[in-house]
């Protein structure tokens, strides 16, 4: 992964814990060329109003820090899984049973993990 999509991967964890966000984990994907993306970020929330205040939280950060804004944002309306697109780098927020459902981390098992620790 280049620097760029590094320090974005940086700014949109750090939304995700400003709005405390946890079990966050980033999945890099660079390695393979089947992906559609270098990385995802993937993280849970409490409820459809904890993942809304996470995706914003994520939209301002990414804003700030790279000026970079999502290409594509979906799910908002039921807020049970939002997916941000900001291209290189997918962020899924979801509610527990549906992370658990889809298990995004190991869609690729080849792909690296890195578990980021929850703030208390």
């Amino acid at each position: 992964m280049d620097s760029t999509t590094q320090a974005l991967i940086g700014d949109i964890v750090g939304g995700l814990q400003e709005k405390k966000g946890h079990g966050i984990v980033i999945t890099d994907l660079s390695d393979i060329t089947e992906a559609i993306a270098d990385a995802f970020v993937i993280c849970s929330a409490n409820s459809p109003s904890h993942v809304q205040a996470l995706a914003e939280s994520v939209a301002e950060m990414a804003r700030k820090g790279c000026g970079a804004r999502p290409v594509a944002v979906s799910g908002m309306g039921n807020a049970i899984w939002v997916a941000m697109d900001y291209t290189d780098v997918i962020v899924h927020i979801f509610l527990p049973e549906a992370r658990a459902f889809y298990d995004l981390e190991h869609l690729w098992a080849d792909a690296a993990l890195t578990e980021v620790a929850d703030l208390s």
